[in-house]
């Protein structure tokens, strides 16, 4: 039985405590209630204004921008293949060249003998 009348004890306490600092805070008035509460309504719309706009350019940024890499690297894909293409092609054109000069090479040595 003491600890509940402990107990009852503190509660009063906490409740007489928590009545006198209610007191003690400084209540706004109407007016300075409805100031506040535009403002930070104010600040929260110019907010997500600003961050809606920003996310759409950025949006935007990153679409254009993406595709216009794509575009880039399509093009020096292409340039890259057509020069190993042409490349490949001279490289054929010589080595057929050596083969020819060589075949000479090999007859005239051949006719010599």
């Amino acid at each position: 039985m003491p600890k509940e009348a402990k107990n009852k004890k503190e509660n009063k306490h906490f409740f007489k405590d928590f009545k006198a600092e209610l007191k003690k805070v400084i209540w706004p008035t109407p007016k300075q209630l409805v100031n506040n509460t535009v403002a930070v309504i104010t600040i929260v719309l110019i907010t997500a204004v600003i961050v809606f706009v920003l996310d759409l350019a950025f949006e935007k940024m990153n679409t254009y921008g993406i595709n216009k890499l794509k575009a880039i690297v399509d093009t020096n894909n292409e340039t890259e293949t057509n020069e190993v293409a042409d490349e490949n092609v001279t490289t054929e054109g010589e080595q057929a060249q050596e083969n020819t000069s060589n075949e000479e090479v090999q007859t005239s040595e051949n006719v010599t003998e």
